[in-house]
């Protein structure tokens, strides 16, 4: 959610009569609301493939669809949907290697090609992950390139966050009022601070794990920090 669509949304909200005109606010107290929760992921996202090799690009490539295609299957039978399912990268160059001529020069000689072929699976079954990264390896892949966790609807969580931040900017505000033995008058401005919204946790590309054959790779899905915060600015009475 946009920070100013955030602010305007907060206004329409408010009730007939709760804005201040100006001549109310030359007597006023700002001060920032701030909320903040923390929420289990409800999917994970992999990145997942094969690095292969061949004498020609034909071969390099199709050893590397072969992989994904196994990987693909795996996700559909573990009810993951189509849409789900996309691939993130095809990738294909000329291999090299380096080669040690006599008098100790070194020259890199052609050797074959080399291709990738990654798919990015969403999965809200978290549950099955673990299995679905061993089916993965079992299956062909060799590259695994990115675990991440979130959430499907963060704009209706930063929402409910949004509506507790303006609650705690009042409550602020009224405690400072009382302090300085004035009386907290209507709303002259609300606007939204531009805190984060809210993150996945991300995991950085890994190395295919060795395991035993048949183990699930464990993977921890750990929370998700939510925080939003909102300016807001009272009229005050003495």
């Amino acid at each position: 959610m946009r920070a100013g669509l955030a602010g305007l949304l907060l206004l329409a909200l408010l009730p007939a009569g709760a804005q201040a005109d100006d001549s109310e606010c030359k007597r006023r107290i700002s001060v920032v609301g701030r909320a903040a929760e923390t929420r289990a992921p409800d999917f994970a996202e992999i990145t997942v493939g094969i690095e292969a090799r061949g004498a020609t690009p034909a071969a390099a490539l199709d050893a590397a669809s072969k992989a994904v295609a196994g990987v693909s299957a795996q996700a559909r039978a573990l009810g993951v949907p189509p849409a789900d399912i996309g691939t993130a990268a095809v990738t294909l160059q000329a291999g090299s290697r380096s080669v040690t001529r006599p008098g100790g020069l070194v020259t890199e000689e052609p050797d074959g090609y080399r291709a990738g072929n990654l798919v990015t699976v969403r999965l809200a079954d978290m549950d099955r992950l673990g299995d679905l990264l061993r089916q993965a390896l079992d299956s062909g892949a060799n590259r695994i390139d990115g675990v991440s966790f979130g959430l499907r609807d963060p704009d209706k969580a930063e929402a409910a966050l949004q509506v507790a931040a303006a609650r705690d900017a009042r409550t602020r505000a009224e405690a400072l009022a009382e302090a300085l033995g004035a009386k907290l008058g209507p709303l002259c401005t609300l606007g939204n601070t531009g805190a984060p919204a809210p993150y996945p946790i991300q995991n950085r590309a890994l190395a295919a794990p060795m395991a035993a054959k048949g183990r699930r790779v464990p993977i921890e899905a750990g929370t998700i920090q939510l925080a939003s915060e909102v300016s807001a600015t009272f009229a005050v009475a003495p």
